[in-house]
């Protein structure tokens, strides 16, 4: 590949030698192996800082079973800044089943074994074993989805923020650009960390809250650890105010101490996010990790476009509004056409863009024009259960960039493969954006996530009602049947979902067979930290109106759900036939044009 480490990011003291540094001002301690794209937190930040004038290094996946690595790179003169990587590492490391992953994409040969479990917490207290008096500032996805009290899957418990287990000194949460750079300003100019309380989008703790003002106090970790209906009451205030223009202090107490999160930080704006993606980022992988056969991870997004940011979807089971929130903001055409020439430089490009897209692909602006002056709504959403009205449905910028990156010498296709909502798609009156879609961005198959399609579960999830859905694929077909495409749809599908009972997952297998589509990957429901659904699975309770809320906890009906989903599997009959009987519908047991199974032999 020819990569030159002398343009990627300080990881050595060899490095440090040939920059003539002899010292650092910040080191980043990734729980993933570094590479240099900006689809990862680390690169981002580290050259975001490096573009504003301080020295940077990256330790990457440092062996936590000792201190060694985490001195590699001596003191840093401002503070260590810490992350587990782009995934939380207990769902990098485990199935849905609690079972171990044997491959892990962030790290080199794909192979697993290179990080701790709860590597913030683990990387943080090695440091504090060496390094005392440094300040210790956490970020990433792990960091922000914990940042709470917060249930924990895989202990199946209340665990305290993980703010208070790393021992560090301040928390970052969301996308953290706005809040380095500007902690990164207060450090430098001799402010001591713990008098860095006043930036949006951190959380810290404190001894007593007498010098506070206008904050909000929610349910204490003792609280919400012996109390469900306290611990969802909880959540959704915690949901309610991640809002930059309208939300609050919150304050959390943990026994004498108090746990403090200032409002999210305001979004980036369009030159912001420009700037952002414009840093000379090498897009590839350092060239330590070669002779390991490289990083997987590079390969989905190595010839990908990042246009967007944020998401008013506000999907149950999603964190992205605990996280990036539900303010949408995209970069210029004309920062996207940049990279994309970038990518058509690289002399192993050839010719398809994989994706052009973000959290949701065909979202590029807020949602509405209140929702830069007020903040997005509290306790209703953008497009459940219907579009608000006041929602600006538009495709047309989106397309003007499509059909100019396709056009560009040396593009022979331009894929999209983020998330794509289909309720938006066939709420825009203008055809042109799904004719378009059709003809040049998708090959074959298009992926969306209708998740299910019983109404109550529907519900739950904040997803449109299968009516909507329904309509969306019937107009996928005869679009592409008048562009003489032969073209198919796979749907996302979630199974034991919060709500779903065996006889929802039997009115799912009907509609699939009536579709006549056999999934071929389903994903059983997985509660990660900071979503509405984890909370209704731990609680037994829907935040959003404190009804109760049936959960199939058991593996037993986990799998006859799965399983459902799959009837066509010999594998899963004996779970087929046994859900069919437990809820009375042996009718779908026979011969017959309706069945889902045949009868078991001699009967």
């Amino acid at each position: 590949m020819g990569l030159n480490r002398e343009q990627f990011m300080v990881i050595d003291k060899k490095d440090m030698e040939q920059r003539g540094w002899e010292e650092l001002d910040f080191i980043i301690i990734s729980g993933d192996a570094y590479i240099d794209h900006p689809s990862f937190g680390t690169a981002i930040i580290a050259r975001l800082l490096e573009d504003a004038g301080f020295k940077v290094g990256i330790i990457p996946q440092p062996d936590w079973r000792s201190t060694n690595d985490f001195k590699k790179l001596g003191t840093p003169r401002l503070a260590f800044l810490v992350t587990a990587g782009n995934m939380d590492s207990m769902v990098n490391h485990y199935t849905v089943n609690k079972k171990r992953r044997r491959d892990d994409a962030y790290s080199p040969g794909g192979r697993s074994g290179r990080r701790p479990d709860r590597a913030t917490i683990v990387y943080c207290n090695r440091l504090k074993e060496v390094f005392k008096d440094t300040p210790l500032i956490i970020g990433g996805i792990e960091a922000s989805l914990r940042r709470f009290a917060h249930y924990d899957y895989w202990d199946n418990k209340v665990r305290r923020s993980i703010l208070f287990d790393s021992r560090a000194d301040l928390l970052v949460y969301g996308m953290g650009e706005r809040q380095v750079l500007e902690i990164a300003e207060n450090l430098a100019s001799g402010l001591d960390i713990k008098y860095i309380r006043h930036i949006p989008g951190t959380v810290y703790i404190v001894d007593d809250i007498n010098e506070l003002y206008g904050y909000q106090v929610i349910d204490s970790f003792q609280g919400v650890s012996n109390s469900n209906e306290k611990y969802a009451r909880s959540f959704k205030k915690q949901y309610d105010e991640q809002d930059p223009i309208r939300g609050n202090i919150l304050v959390q107490s943990y026994d004498n101490r108090y746990l403090v999160q200032n409002p999210p930080a305001k979004p980036l704006d369009r030159k912001m996010m420009d700037l952002v993606y414009s840093l000379p980022y090498q897009r590839n992988y350092h060239p330590i990790y070669e002779k390991q056969g490289g990083v997987p991870a590079i390969k989905e997004v190595k010839y990908s476009i990042t246009s967007s940011r944020g998401c008013f979807g506000s999907c149950s089971f999603c964190a992205l509004s605990f996280h990036q929130g539900r303010s949408v903001v995209s970069r210029s055409k004309e920062s996207i056409l940049n990279e994309a020439r970038e990518i058509i430089a690289d002399s192993d490009f050839k010719g398809y863009i994989h994706d052009v897209g973000g959290p949701t692909a065909n979202f590029r602006n807020p949602a509405c024009s209140r929702q830069l002056t007020k903040g997005s709504c509290l306790n209703r959403q953008c497009l459940f259960p219907s579009p608000c009205q006041n929602m600006k449905i538009d495709h047309s910028e989106y397309l003007d960039i499509l059909r100019t990156l396709r056009d560009l010498e040396g593009v022979k296709k331009v894929f999209i493969r983020s998330g794509l909502r289909f309720d938006y798609i066939m709420a825009d009156g203008d055809d042109s954006f799904f004719r378009e879609l059709c003809q040049h961005h998708i090959s074959g198959l298009l992926k969306v996530a209708p998740e299910h399609i019983a109404s109550d579960v529907l519900e739950l999830m904040g997803k449109p009602a299968n009516a909507v859905f329904e309509g969306f694929r019937k107009k996928f077909y005869r679009i592409n049947k008048g562009i003489g495409k032969e073209q198919y749809l796979i749907p996302y599908l979630i199974s034991s979902h919060p709500g779903s009972t065996l006889e929802s997952a039997v009115e799912l297998a009907e509609y699939l067979r009536n579709i006549n589509h056999h999934p071929e990957q389903v994903q059983d429901f997985y509660p990660t930290p900071g979503t509405l659904s984890t909370t209704m699975y731990y609680t037994g309770y829907d935040p959003r109106t404190m009804k109760s809320v049936y959960v199939p906890r058991s593996n037993e009906e986990r799998k006859m759900q799965r399983a459902l989903l799959q009837y066509h599997y010999p594998r899963n009959y004996q779970l087929v036939y046994k859900a069919l009987k437990l809820t009375g519908r042996q009718d779908l047991i026979g011969y017959h044009q309706k069945a889902l199974i045949r009868p078991k032999k001699g009967k």
